[in-house]
């Protein structure tokens, strides 16, 4: 029997993801996934504590209280402790810790609940807001501004906080392959995300307003002088209004949208699996699945 399962169990499952634990698809976790897993077993283990059980000797009945409990408000959390717990169950059993896993039948009646569509602008609309982007001979400060933001995030797919948090020196548009450095932010490392090159000119455009107007400090996007962040507020007024001038009406009007967009337009262009996850920053396929799903072949 290891028995660190039962005297540091913590430990136990640290040491197992980093050399052992696998997903469905037989890859290792990567380390964001890690980090939420790693909190969510610990979870686990606080109600085992509270109940007075430990990991050799609680039951199906503790498993269905705690992921009932975990997922009151939402199915899919529910199933992602249950993976969970039936990954962890089975390797109690290698370990000689249990004799039976149980979770695993829990798991097998369960399912995921039904997901609306994942929004997305057809290749028309993708176009139409590309063309948007273009600076025009008159635009304004607030015009040079707004098509820079749906640049940044049409072009990239960064997530709303990842474009707020951009700064100047991450934007490298004179490379041979012009590109944006996202910095590293708790589980999720750094990368680099190729911008596309309808980008590029609204991009530029804002770079040199912002110099001619003195604003100060290094966030990309900044509403004032002071150099102050854009908010998310701003940003998501800005993507709507663009998305109401060519004609977009759906539900969610936010920078998801973009980039669901991004993700989709990777993959109508061929690009694989694993780099689409890398340029989006993703812990899973899951949303990549979602979108491809959406593509006729």
């Amino acid at each position: 029997m290891d028995t660190l399962w039962l005297n540091n169990p913590e430990r136990a499952y640290a040491d197992w993801q980093e050399r052992e634990a696998e997903g469905v698809d037989g890859q290792h976790f990567s380390a964001r996934s890690r980090a939420q897993h790693q909190a969510m077993f610990e979870k686990f283990l606080r109600y085992l504590r509270e109940t007075g059980r430990d990991l050799a000797n609680y039951g199906d009945e503790h498993v269905a209280a705690f992921c009932e409990s975990v997922g009151a408000r939402s199915a899919a959390t529910r199933m992602r402790y249950l993976k969970l717990l039936d990954r962890v169950g089975r390797q109690l059993v290698r370990a000689d810790v249990r004799v039976s896993n149980p979770a695993s039948e829990q798991l097998r009646t369960g399912h995921w609940p039904d997901e609306d569509q994942p929004l997305f602008l057809p290749e028309d609309k993708d176009a139409l807001l590309q063309a948007y982007t273009q600076p025009a001979p008159d635009d304004g400060l607030r015009e040079v501004r707004g098509r820079a933001v749906v640049a940044l995030y049409l072009a990239t797919g960064v997530t709303l906080s990842e474009g707020i948090a951009t700064e100047l020196d991450d934007l490298q548009l004179d490379a041979t392959l012009p590109y944006l450095h996202i910095k590293a932010k708790a589980a999720r490392g750094a990368r680099t995300v190729p911008i596309t090159p309808f980008a590029i000119p609204a991009l530029r455009t804002w770079l040199t307003r912002r110099a001619a107007e003195g604003t100060q400090g290094q966030a990309l996007l900044t509403l004032h002088t002071d150099g102050s962040r854009i908010n998310e507020a701003s940003v998501g007024r800005i993507v709507k209004s663009a998305l109401t001038t060519i004609d977009f009406v759906a539900s969610d009007m936010s920078p998801r949208v973009l980039r669901n967009t991004v993700c989709r337009r990777l993959l109508l262009d061929g690009v694989d699996y694993v780099e689409v996850n890398r340029i989006l920053g993703l812990s899973s396929v899951r949303t990549v699945d979602r979108i491809a799903a959406t593509i006729e072949r």
